[in-house]
């Protein structure tokens, strides 16, 4: 059985299928959701800031889309691999475009294109087009690596750290705790300040920048869980609530 579906999830045809089944339902939660927006004056701020890096927990990535208005283009890293096939296609229907690869550790980087999908990412920004990407390392949730930091620094823009939740939602059994969206319920999307790193920040200073990264994420998270009548990651949450 689980050779069966190795090989069906890697179908092209199947992965075209979920992706816009994927993409359908997310619409569906988006247009029935109660939004609060915070700040009330967002897309003014961030306006003004285009191209900007757009940073989110591993795991709160699903309604990250709907962020982007009309008129921002945009390009969303996703790391190389059959599941992640499904989310890339997924992106591209909703006119967003995508950068294979991700962060990692030790020899595996080449394999799962960190440098080419770095390079990648500074140059979209240099083109004038927002990046948007998870900020934790692959499987350590919620600490922040420095992927975000680094083309931050080499393509001059700012980083803004997002958060966006739900009041019903299902919490997954994987590494990130991904959150899994129902419709018809209170939504939150809350932006923190913009975080900016020079192009000749030293280790420490990119290490600090790391650490106030991860704090604004960290705060960003517990706004939106609020705004929606969470506590912030809930212990053992199973439920839709």
């Amino acid at each position: 059985m689980r050779k069966m579906w190795k090989k069906v999830r890697k179908s092209r045809t199947f992965q075209i299928a979920l992706g816009n089944i994927l993409a359908s339902y997310l619409k569906l939660v988006w247009r029935t959701s109660s939004l609060t927006i915070e700040p009330p004056d967002l897309y003014d701020r961030v306006d003004e800031a285009v191209p900007f890096i757009l940073t989110f927990w591993h795991g709160q990535h699903f309604l990250m889309p709907f962020v982007a208005q009309p008129h921002h283009q945009a390009k969303v890293m996703i790391s190389r691999h059959a599941d992640a096939d499904i989310n890339a296609i997924a992106a591209e229907a909703f006119g967003i475009g995508t950068i294979r690869g991700s962060g990692t550790h030790g020899k595996d980087i080449l394999r799962k294109g960190g440098i080419s999908a770095t390079q990648e990412a500074i140059q979209t920004l240099r083109d004038g087009i927002n990046v948007a990407m998870t900020a934790d390392v692959p499987k350590i949730s919620r600490i922040a690596g420095f992927g975000v930091i680094t083309i931050a620094r080499y393509s001059g823009r700012p980083i803004y750290p997002v958060a966006i939740s739900t009041k019903k939602r299902k919490i997954a059994r994987s590494w990130d705790k991904a959150s899994i969206h129902l419709p018809f319920g209170p939504a939150a999307m809350v932006v923190g300040e913009a975080i900016l790193v020079a192009a000749d920040a030293s280790n420490e200073q990119q290490e600090a920048a790391r650490q106030l990264l991860q704090q604004r994420l960290n705060e960003v998270t517990a706004r939106a869980e609020e705004l929606v009548g969470r506590l912030p990651q809930q212990k053992g949450e199973a439920d839709a609530g």
